[in-house]
């Protein structure tokens, strides 16, 4: 009777200041809010359409209520974007590409009781957690298809930004390219822009009229994959599965699945468990993929590419693990050593057989 007692003057004492707390009351979930900050539309059929996928999941399995905006620019509409969604409620906002770093930090700091999660960047605060996929990994996987696919031995890497998760992700292809191939280049466009599926289609095009007869990217469309269905090359994807956009010269694409990831985030922030951890998962845990195989990668292929990844997931290898050269052939990581996180974090040069510059033109 005592402990009813307590709990009812709890509640009644907290209703007189318009309070909860919780034990005495808790929400309902639908009215946790949630918010995105989107830098591509939805509809891109590659990086902001495979975070959307996990919102509309999480919500659906959770009942919570999730707003998101689309096509925001990498600079201060950024910050307006958040003081809206805070404005709407939200007590936990994503910010989804590297570019709203800054500005997220300026809102968590400004908005101490909201929590932020920033994806790929580097900067975290009381209130503010980053997250990244090691897709690297996949992208090592993805080369070796690409490796083995090649006649010309000219492979064509059309690429968004200059900044260490591009770079990174276009070395850790190469080195899975020549593990398999030696002879062969992976030769980069940049096209300094994320998603434009008019540009990444020209990057594409640009490559295979110079004798590319495989191209990869790092780009939010299907536009590349597209274009070299059309010109009768192999392609590898990125992001999403795009197997159906090129269903005879799709070789495999390294993807995300967020929504493990956004499920386990949200139900912590709802219990009053948030973490501001910096987060880097692998293939071993599930945020990055390596997606089915399209009909030309040989038995053969699929056997080393799965050999690498049993290998990568057991922790006891991991890509970037010497001997490793740069373009100019000087030894960047010597043998047996592999590259810390904070190293990787930071690269910014290309490994021997990449062919082009590490700075857009």
């Amino acid at each position: 009777m005592k402990k009813i007692l307590s709990v009812l003057l709890c509640v009644a004492l907290l209703a007189s200041f318009g309070l909860t707390m919780s034990g005495c009351q808790s929400d309902s979930p639908k009215n946790f809010k949630v918010g995105f900050i989107y830098v591509g539309p939805v509809g891109d059929e590659g990086f902001t359409y495979m975070h959307d996928l996990a919102r509309q999941a999480v919500e659906k399995e959770l009942g919570i209520t999730t707003y998101y905006v689309e096509s925001v620019p990498e600079g201060a509409e950024c910050a307006t974007q958040i003081e809206n969604l805070v404005k709407k409620g939200c007590k936990l906002i994503f910010t989804t590409s590297y570019g709203f770093m800054d500005y997220t930090v300026e809102m968590a700091e400004k908005y101490p009781d909201v929590n932020f999660m920033h994806f790929s960047g580097y900067k975290t605060a009381a209130n503010l957690g980053t997250y990244m996929g090691r897709m690297y990994q996949a992208r090592y996987l993805a080369g070796i298809a690409a490796g083995k696919a090649t006649k010309t031995n000219k492979i064509g890497y059309t690429a968004a930004m200059p900044i260490p998760e591009t770079v990174r992700g276009i070395d850790a292809f190469t080195l899975g390219v020549r593990s398999v191939n030696p002879e062969a280049t992976v030769n980069v466009v940049w096209t300094n822009t994320w998603v434009d599926a008019a540009i990444e289609k020209q990057g594409t095009e640009s490559l295979l009229a110079a004798g590319c007869d495989v191209v990869a990217q790092h780009q939010d469309s299907a536009a590349g994959v597209i274009a070299a269905e059309a010109a009768g090359a192999y392609s590898t994807g990125y992001h999403s599965s795009m197997i159906a956009k090129a269903p005879k010269g799709y070789l495999t694409s390294p993807i995300w699945n967020f929504t493990d990831y956004y499920r386990t985030v949200i139900k912590d922030a709802m219990e009053g468990k948030f973490s501001n951890e910096r987060v880097w998962y692998g293939l071993d845990n599930g945020l990055v993929l390596l997606d089915q195989f399209g009909p030309s990668v040989t038995d053969e292929t699929k056997t080393l590419i799965s050999e690498k990844e049993a290998l990568i997931k057991s922790g006891d290898w991991d890509v970037f693990t010497g001997p490793i050269k740069d373009q100019d052939g000087n030894v960047k990581i010597a043998e047996g050593q592999k590259m810390t996180d904070d190293e990787m974090e930071n690269m910014m040069w290309f490994v021997e057989g990449v062919v082009g510059s590490v700075e857009a033109k």
